[in-house]
């Protein structure tokens, strides 16, 4: 989908409608999965060029809901999809983007929803939706989420017009504390999703699938329990599977910054210049895309080169 535009105006009315002085339980009031959102009951989202964004660009932010990582949520819903959609329009980097938001649990130790999935929307609507992601706090001990369902999902299950129509790539971000699976199990894929995979796939396999439409990153969220404890292991494991693409989100209240800042890089943007651009957020752009360069990105920005 995607008609529509963000604009400050709608952003204002909503926050101060449905965010200001109320609390993270007032702001993620569901008990259960909303059945909108319930990735069983889709067959596809959609990212479509519209007389509105004529040249759309599809961008998924998958945010880890567990037991540790509900301020980063909170985080997003109260300030970071403002600064997301503000700053992607005031920068271009890309074209007309059209934003959704995932939330991801943990289907290994038997989350009832550990993956809930937005509609692709370009104007307040998406901040609606995300209000309606239920901020279970499930996860458990194995040193993993489900960051894997995210990438299986936008491979399988979505259709993008920049990818379709131009050859142009999304873009993927999954966020969150822990390490990523070594691979996604054929049960989780038939419990969460609905599907019938011919088996269990590598964490490798699940990547290249996403990696055909979405330029794919994620952000190790340093403030998160779990990194504090093991955060050697949490870099070594994500860089293993993404390299430079693994970056590490000191504030996560910046959230939305080095989500731009790394889309900027990508493409083509000095990494240099674009830390400096940032003022206040240039440490923590700096720490999260600094080692970013030509190299991670693919020739001509995400155009898909045969």
């Amino acid at each position: 989908m995607g008609a529509g535009r963000w604009t400050e105006q709608d952003w204002a009315a909503y926050r101060s409608s449905r965010i200001d002085g109320k609390d993270i339980d007032d702001l993620f009031a569901a008990r259960g999965l909303d059945p909108y959102l319930d990735p069983r009951r889709i067959q596809v989202r959609e990212s479509c060029d519209s007389p509105d964004n004529p040249r759309s660009t599809a961008v998924i932010v998958a945010l880890d809901v567990t037991g540790s990582m509900g301020a980063v949520l909170e985080a997003m819903a109260r300030r970071g999809l403002s600064v997301l959609a503000t700053e992607l329009y005031a920068r271009r980097p890309v074209s007309d983007p059209h934003l959704m938001c995932m939330g991801v649990g943990d289907a290994e130790m038997g989350d009832r929803a550990p993956l809930q999935v937005t509609q692709f929307e370009a104007d307040i609507r998406i901040a609606d939706q995300l209000g309606r992601i239920w901020l279970e706090g499930g996860g458990g001990g194995n040193a993993h989420e489900s960051y894997l369902l995210p990438l299986y999902f936008a491979a399988l299950r979505t259709r993008i017009d920049c990818y379709r129509r131009r050859g142009r790539k999304g873009y993927l971000f999954t966020i969150g504390d822990e390490e990523p699976q070594t691979c996604l199990r054929a049960a989780d894929v038939r419990r969460v999703l609905g599907m019938e995979p011919a088996g269990d796939l590598s964490a490798a396999e699940i990547l290249a699938m996403a990696s055909r439409q979405y330029e794919v990153y994620h952000l190790m969220v340093e403030q998160g329990s779990h990194f504090r404890m093991h955060g050697k292991r949490v870099v070594r494991a994500w860089q293993e599977l993404l390299g430079q693409r693994a970056l590490r989100l000191s504030d996560h209240t910046r959230l939305a910054e080095v989500i731009v800042a790394a889309i900027q890089v990508n493409e083509g943007a000095a990494a240099e210049a674009v830390t400096a651009s940032w003022g206040g957020a240039a440490s923590v752009v700096a720490r999260a895309v600094g080692e970013l360069g030509c190299a991670s990105a693919a020739p001509g920005g995400g155009v898909v080169q045969s």
